[in-house]
């Protein structure tokens, strides 16, 4: 980051200023000392130029941020936050999350943004727009829907308690981080019990179908033995270099925690949503039947793309490009032979053996070895690549059930862990061999390996966008880099095409049941009758995608929203630029400042045509 140090050693100062802001601190203080804070702060500003006064308050932002978020440090490598959870939900919480949101706008206002260029220019256009979106989203009541059967911190915290994910347990030390980690845990989850109460009393919950896959997830943890508990897995690979002493005082430590603060954790969360919140959640699925869901599905929207799109126009989208594939797939059962209609021909796709593996090992082993043939050919377009490799992987047990059929988890920033690609193994006939090309292309190379990789990589990218990302960047890459598979010599075999089409018609069917969920009244059996009926996917994998629409309002919009505006923005690169078009520059334009929101990123590749 250019000139930090300079700014540094203003930070201290400009960092305890800003905070008065916010914090009520200087309600009490004297005229006098107001006027030497204003003048000292004036004699700061003065002394660092603008890129250098962002460069201080990026810094800041992103390090203060973390205190709301510890899980967010851990994995991007801070080990002083690794024995903290994340903070409790409550009405303090939320006005102290507030306060610094508004805190870093009155600071970012003190910037002069026409003095800006290059990184610095875009980090104060993200830092800007985020924190009035962060704002606005907070007059939805999110903190009564904390968590659900896709996504939630009990499953990041089960994920680090296992000793397979982020958390270290390379010394005593992490050993016991992580049991100071558990207690803010056992509080947290306390809180999403209160708050998922508020919830229902105020006609915010969960619909029923999601509930009771939730509940599962936390039964799975109620053991009655140390040694049965996923947290038991530390326990069971020790360094070599701890003694036996410390082996023992260590294992005492875990048992008691687990047996006398995780487990009935676990289990008053499980009955709670067992007995309580089960009974008692709604029966409806969309946002648009909870109080001022039109606005909050609205702001999902915006949140999720970055775009000004209104439901009606995106779920036109959806029909439209529906049809279009519909289309595309008709003419792959005539090439590979199929006499009968459309329908039978999925039927076909969805009840053959020869369209699946085995074993769970046979699955992995597919993944393991096109990997090796996509991995050759990237190169053809593209001129950079992450420095951090990647791994296959099966999705845990405890979490195989609910967790999507793929996805990606991003590397360690020091590179001592790779990045892996998930595979869900649960239920071989939702992994069909026709999925192998397009599914590796967008979960590992080049889609979301190579973007979220490389953006951990970018030298002098301020952590809040190093360790950042919007859904609709990161997902819209990955559907567009699956749109290279041809370009990349895949997809000559028939099937494997339509592996391309079936993937790229999920995305689209997203669009039409997102908004046919949340703005249209669409029930959960009219969503699984749709997906069916333009599809050749099990019925399993649609249960578990229709969930997960209702379950994560504006989300899926991303991906074909996000393919777009990319295709768009080459179509538009190609014509301005004509023959000096270089589909590889374009492709490293795409990828080398990190992920931006849409609009964002369509200004600055017009500013890069506009220099080629």
């Amino acid at each position: 980051m250019k000139s930090i140090k300079l700014a540094l050693v203003a930070s201290g100062v400009m960092f305890a200023l800003s905070g008065c802001i916010s914090n009520g601190a200087s309600e009490n203080a004297s005229t006098n000392v107001q006027s030497n804070t204003t003048s000292a702060k004036t004699a700061i500003v003065s002394e660092l130029s603008n890129e250098q006064q962002l460069d201080v308050l990026v810094a800041q932002y992103y390090n203060e941020s973390l205190t709301f978020k510890p899980i967010n440090a851990t994995y991007s490598g801070r080990s002083e936050f690794n024995d903290k959870f994340t903070p409790e939900i409550s009405s303090k919480n939320r006005a102290k999350k507030a306060s610094f949101y508004k805190k870093y706008q009155q600071r970012l206002a003190f910037i002069d943004k026409s003095q800006l260029t290059g990184q610095a220019l875009l980090s104060y256009e993200i830092l800007n727009r985020d924190l009035a979106l962060k704002l606005e989203g907070m007059q939805f009541p999110t903190y009564m829907l904390p968590i659900n059967q896709m996504a939630g911190s009990h499953n990041t915290f089960a994920g680090f308690g296992s000793g397979q994910s982020a958390q270290p347990f390379d010394t005593t030390e992490d050993y016991s981080n992580f049991i100071k980690r558990s207690e803010g845990f056992v509080a947290w989850l306390a809180s999403v019990q209160r708050s998922m109460g508020e919830g229902l009393k105020q006609g915010i919950s969960l619909p029923k179908p999601l509930a009771k896959k939730l509940q599962p997830q936390f039964a799975a943890h109620v053991v009655k033995r140390a040694e049965d508990s996923l947290f038991w897995g530390p326990i069971k690979n020790f360094p070599e270099s701890f003694t036996s002493k410390q082996k023992e005082k260590i294992t005492a430590q875990y048992r008691s925690l687990i047996m006398t603060q995780l487990v009935p954790a676990y289990k008053s969360m499980s009955d709670f949503l067992a007995n309580e919140y089960i009974p008692n959640s709604r029966t409806t699925v969309g946002y648009s039947d909870l109080p001022n869901g039109k606005a909050w599905y609205e702001y999902q929207i915006k949140k999720n793309t970055t775009l000004s799109l209104s439901a009606d126009e995106i779920h036109a989208i959806g029909l439209s490009e529906v049809s279009r594939i519909l289309d595309e797939m008709k003419k792959v059962k005539q090439d590979v032979g199929f006499s009968g209609s459309l329908a039978e021909f999925f039927d076909h796709l969805r009840d053959s053996d020869e369209f699946y593996y085995n074993t769970p090992q046979e699955l992995i082993a597919a993944y393991e070895n096109v990997k090796q043939k996509i991995d050759s050919r990237v190169p053809l377009l593209f001129d950079i690549a992450p420095k951090a490799p990647y791994v296959v992987k099966a999705v845990e047990a405890y979490r195989a059930q609910s967790a999507a059929g793929a996805s990606y988890a991003a590397p360690a920033p020091d590179g001592s862990r790779p990045g892996v690609f998930y595979i869900n193994t649960f239920n071989l006939k939702a992994q069909p061999k026709f999925l192998l090309e397009t599914l590796s292309i967008h979960e590992a190379a080049p889609g979301h390996h190579f973007q979220i990789a490389l953006q951990q990589e970018i030298e002098g990218l301020p952590d809040f966008r190093k360790f950042g990302g919007y859904t609709v960047f990161a997902e819209g890459w990955a559907l567009y880099a699956e749109s290279l598979g041809k370009e990349l010599g895949l997809f000559t075999d028939p099937y494997m095409w339509y592996g391309r089409l079936a993937d790229e018609q999920l995305r689209a069917m997203r669009l039409v049941l997102d908004t046919g969920f949340h703005a249209k009244g669409w029930t959960r059996q009219q969503g699984i009758d749709y997906m069916l009926a333009n599809s050749s996917m099990a019925k399993s994998d649609v249960i578990a995608e229709v969930e997960r629409y209702i379950a994560w309002p504006g989300q899926a919009l991303s991906y074909k929203l996000g393919e777009f505006k990319i295709k768009q923005l080459r179509d538009y690169a190609k014509k301005e630029l004509g023959d000096k078009f270089d589909i590889k520059a374009f492709h490293t334009q795409i990828l080398i400042d990190g992920a931006l929101p849409m609009p964002i990123l369509e200004e600055k590749i017009k500013r890069w045509v506009a220099t080629q």
